[in-house]
């Protein structure tokens, strides 16, 4: 079939229908290493057990894990014998509640040395945002900011998303609406220095000799 952004965009909730889905409950990942994924899913992303299936009763095992009053948000069953390689699920996402908590993920994740694919800002949604890996290779993202669609029905217009390569540089060029101060500015990374310093009378200050 052909592939029509503007048919699709215009598919709406039928009238009547009789129910509505609330919110995505929750996500069943297979893993290969079932003792490493929980703790990496406890001890980094900060989850905690609920409960757990043997393998006599799932093949694999099977974890639940809980990250709010939810008894489960995530679950896990083992026994895979390679990788994931995200062909149907191509990730999914945990919300902060504030802009500082991404800047501390992200500096979280790179001290256990967790592989990052992106971090900053995408376009639709515009939420700011840190991707990353699990120990399997499934695609991760802890978020915060994306917007809110009222009763109106109203959509940010592409024209005002701006991609960011960096939550530095999101944070410095929010879109309209985002209010992208810190409670804790010390969270910012410094800004590289690409230029070197110039003396008064307008030449190149000479290079400090090296400590040793």
């Amino acid at each position: 079939m052909t592939f029509d952004p503007a048919a699709l965009k215009a598919l709406k909730r039928p009238q009547g229908l009789p129910f509505r889905i609330a919110k995505i409950g929750h996500v069943v990942l297979r893993v290969t290493d079932m003792a490493r994924s929980v703790a990496f899913y406890t001890q980094v992303l900060g989850f905690s057990v609920s409960d757990v299936y043997p393998e006599d009763m799932v093949p694999g095992g099977m974890v639940f894990m809980r990250m709010n009053h939810d008894h489960h948000g995530v679950a896990l069953v083992g026994g895979i014998k390679s990788p994931a390689r995200s062909v149907e699920l191509h990730h999914m996402a945990f919300e902060v509640g504030t802009l500082d908590e991404v800047l501390r993920a992200r500096d979280h994740l790179k001290k256990h040395k967790v592989q990052i694919d992106f971090e900053g800002r995408r376009r639709a949604g515009v939420q700011i945002a840190v991707e990353f890996r699990d120990p399997d290779g499934h695609r991760l993202e802890i978020f915060w900011g994306v917007d809110q669609v009222g009763s109106d029905g109203y959509v940010r217009p592409g024209s005002e998303w701006k991609w960011a390569h960096s939550l530095e540089e999101a944070i410095a060029d929010p879109v309209r609406g985002q209010d992208t101060s810190l409670a804790d500015q010390r969270l910012l990374a410094p800004s590289p220095v690409t230029h070197a310093p110039r003396a008064r009378n307008g030449r190149k200050s000479p290079k400090a000799a090296p400590r040793k």
